[in-house]
């Protein structure tokens, strides 16, 4: 029989259940930006590297974007780090995919995607005037790294746990390049107007 959730902290999850594990966090960032060369490795000119975190769903992650901005503002993403502890893991293979495709998707919300309402509409019908990453944007490399967790925990999610931290690394990684902070998503042409 359905429960209705009285608190949708974390999506129903009850903190006293499942309190967040700063542990499980750290040791996240610490695989995503040891396995991205954070401070370690140079990048070139016009580069940058951003982080960021999130937990939900049970899950933690941390992502580290390697952004490249060209003189003229234009925008583009060599490489991808994400790193994920979701608790037991029963087919690797599932969770590497969802987080594949959750860095594209993650992607297209800082850089593209936009719905605006003009008259209390929403002015996108389809795909032909709502824009979604193309191939030709992904990132060359995506690399996945899954913590590796006995039976002994809660399994987390993998669907929506890894597209909140994409984009917030994304903007961070251009200011790193930059030097311009990004404030409002997408990012669209806020580096190549003249505004």
């Amino acid at each position: 029989m359905p429960q209705k959730v009285k608190n949708f902290w974390d999506y129903g999850e009850n903190p006293e259940v499942y309190p967040i594990d700063t542990g499980r966090l750290r040791n996240v960032v610490e695989l995503v930006t040891e396995k991205a060369g954070w401070g370690k490795r140079e990048v070139p000119k016009g580069h940058g590297l951003g982080l960021a975190v999130h937990r939900s769903f049970v899950s933690y992650v941390a992502a580290v974007i390697e952004a490249a901005v060209d003189e003229k503002g234009n925008v583009t993403v060599p490489r991808v780090d994400i790193a994920v502890d979701c608790g037991p893991i029963v087919n690797p293979d599932r969770v590497r995919s969802q987080f594949e495709g959750a860095v594209i998707m993650g992607l297209g919300v800082g850089l593209l995607n936009e719905i605006s309402f003009k008259d209390g509409r929403v002015q996108q019908s389809n795909l032909d005037d709502y824009f979604v990453l193309r191939i030709s944007d992904a990132p060359r490399e995506t690399h996945v790294y899954i913590v590796p967790r006995g039976y002994d925990m809660h399994m987390g999610g993998v669907g929506e746990p890894g597209v909140p931290p994409v984009a917030p690394a994304l903007m961070n990684a251009i200011f790193a390049a930059s030097g311009k902070r990004i404030r409002s998503l997408p990012l669209g042409a806020q580096l190549t107007s003249k505004a």
